[in-house]
């Protein structure tokens, strides 16, 4: 996996390569790019697909300096910019970033792609978001958070993996997002500084800005998702001067875990009509 030095540290991220239409897909909190791994086989073929791992958890090396939710919306604008990325499809699912980045630089931008992700004001999202932040701010709670979500009877609970997918995930892909805040107390500093430093109205300040972005944007929100509220998705495209919105069946938050199929199609169906 190439890896690239930013000013904040260290990025990993996986690139398909190729001359087709640029895609950056950016996951949530305690995964990493693998939760892209479906969607990024079916849309190889004709995309080139970059899926940084962010420093949410379940990176592999711990930052230069401690990150927080408004360093890493800097952290991907430079990222874009140091690949030289150009007329770039963001898509996020789950943690909220590419909103403030699409309203602060959207400058490489051709499109933007939010999938059942934070909004508003909600965020942090639901129970779980609330017992992340909770584990944060208490010493010791991150190493009980993960050892708890560790625990394989566990992971279907709705204050766990449960709330974030109606399927199961395979316990070799949450054993390797648990890793590193199970095993390295640097990425748990990372986490903890993370999760103590967000910013209620960021998401808030990001919707007023998606107001003026004027390319396409598509939102697409999982019917059945405990943790972003399906009125959410609707307000989200009705906001963005291009968006529109797309609801999936059978699926909670990580669609591109339950209906990996599904998200893909409706991607490469929205940037071929754009």
């Amino acid at each position: 996996m190439p890896d690239i030095e930013l000013s904040t540290g260290t990025i990993e991220y996986e690139d398909t390569g190729g001359d087709g239409p640029v895609v950056v897909l950016l996951h949530g909190l305690v995964h990493d790019a693998t939760v892209w791994r479906k969607v990024v086989a079916n849309l190889r073929t004709d995309h080139r697909v970059i899926a940084p791992t962010l420093p949410y958890g379940s990176h592999r090396r711990p930052m230069t300096r401690p990150p927080t939710p408004d360093l890493v919306n800097e952290l991907i604008a430079e990222f874009l910019d140091r690949l030289d990325l150009r007329d770039v499809t963001l898509v996020e699912s789950d943690c909220g970033r590419a909103q403030t980045v699409a309203a602060r630089h959207p400058e490489r931008l051709a499109r933007l792609v939010l999938i059942s992700c934070e909004a508003f004001d909600n965020y942090p999202p639901g129970l779980p978001g609330k017992l992340i932040g909770v584990a944060c701010k208490v010493p010791g709670g991150v190493s009980v958070l993960v050892r708890t979500l560790g625990l394989k009877p566990l992971r279907r609970l709705p204050v766990g993996i449960g709330a974030l997918t109606k399927h199961p995930v395979p316990d070799t892909v949450v054993d390797g997002w648990l890793r590193p805040l199970r095993t390295d107390p640097a990425i748990r500093r990372d986490f903890r500084h993370y999760g103590t430093h967000v910013r209620r109205a960021e998401l808030l300040e990001a919707a007023e800005g998606l107001r003026t972005f004027d390319r396409p944007a598509l939102v697409v929100w999982a019917t059945e998702d405990l943790m972003m509220p399906r009125a959410h998705g609707r307000r989200l495209a009705e906001l963005l001067p291009q968006g529109r919105l797309v609801e999936i069946e059978d699926a909670r938050t990580l669609i591109a875990e339950d209906q990996p199929e599904r998200l893909a199609r409706e991607l490469r169906e929205f940037i071929a009509a754009t």
